[in-house]
């Protein structure tokens, strides 16, 4: 292991854990029986673990379907979860009532995906950036605006466009305005939700460096989902990856884009474009053949096994287990040594 390397596991080692997530998971109940559906609960998240450091942004990929957001919205009770612990600041939040569970929340908040859906197109930019401060805090109408327009200037908006809707804005505007409303409360922990996914890309630069710029200011903590691997290497500290409700890999940034093991992570990194159109030729392409199983009927086994180009019999009888294999390396496969 090389200096730097030591040097980051050190790191790691003092660092505080902010957020503990214990083998998470969401089922919702399945539907009717039928000739295509088999009416079982669909295992959205299933046995999910991981920690995420104070100040650290922890980027969570995967395919469409495979369980990302309803990972993020159960870490922060948006969705009650069917089983396992998410600790938070060193507090197991299922454990909570009502009310301990709102303060909780305050210190939790999330960016949403859609920034046209997720702001109300009958309020106010400054009632909508205003709204968490309406529901957690006794501040006078006064204090309120202030802070309102403190949001909007924080993130790059004329303070003045408090009393504007939302359709006056551009989608990357509105997604400042989503981000204004998450740092209302001065959170510790984000949940990104994919929220660069809908804008140009040109503006998708913009965003993510203002998120990076209020880390660094706020000493904020983002659990950073995305389906664009090469914005998630930028932003991210270590990455997660997701196939199927689980997590098949989790390690720092660097060692997933270079030394990546689990077979579902190394065809996601051969897709990766490269720039320099020499080494896109001389790159190997892995191609995975079929599509993702139902999660409501996952294959025995490992969840890979019927796309997998390496499985062997056992990954057909038997489920891999999340081991580290390396200093902060975690896999879930039977093949990695």
């Amino acid at each position: 292991m090389g200096r730097d390397s030591r040097d980051k596991v050190k790191m790691k080692a003092e660092m505080k854990k902010l957020v503990k997530v214990r083998n998470l998971k969401k089922y919702f109940p399945g539907t009717e029986v039928s000739i295509f559906r088999t009416g079982n609960d669909v295992k959205a998240v299933d046995n999910v673990s991981f920690d995420i450091y104070e100040q650290e942004t922890l980027g969570l990929v995967g395919e469409t379907g495979c369980g990302k957001t309803t990972v993020g919205r159960t870490m922060l009770h948006l969705y009650p979860p069917t089983d396992g612990k998410i600790i938070f600041d060193g507090v197991d939040l299922n454990e909570l009532g009502e009310r301990e569970l709102r303060f909780a929340r305050s210190k939790m908040q999330m960016i949403f995906q859609d920034p046209y859906a997720s702001l109300n197109p009958r309020m106010t930019v400054g009632s909508i950036v205003g709204a968490p401060l309406d529901v957690h805090t006794d501040q006078s109408r006064k204090e309120k605006r202030e802070r309102v327009q403190e949001l909007l200037d924080i993130v790059g908006l004329n303070p003045d466009f408090v009393n504007r809707y939302p359709h006056e804005f551009s989608g990357g505007q509105r997604q400042r305005i989503g981000i204004a409303r998450a740092l209302a409360l001065n959170p510790d922990f984000v949940v990104c939700d994919e929220p660069i996914s809908s804008l140009d890309v040109s503006i998708q630069a913009q965003v993510v460096n203002l998120l990076e710029d209020l880390q660094k200011q706020l000493g904020l903590t983002y659990l950073f989902i995305a389906h664009d691997l090469s914005m998630v290497r930028h932003i991210s500290d270590r990455m997660a990856v997701m196939y199927l409700g689980k997590i098949v890999e989790l390690a720092d940034r660097d060692e997933i884009f270079l030394n990546s093991l689990h077979p579902y992570t190394q065809a996601l990194m051969s897709a990766v474009p490269v720039p320099d159109p020499d080494l896109a030729e001389t790159k190997e392409r892995v191609i995975l053949d079929g599509d993702i199983p139902n999660p409501s009927n996952p294959p025995q086994g490992c969840n890979f096994n019927t796309r997998c180009p390496v499985a062997t019999e056992i990954c057909f009888k038997e489920e891999p287990e999340y081991r580290e294999v390396k200093n902060n390396h975690w896999v879930a496969c039977h093949l990695v040594k």
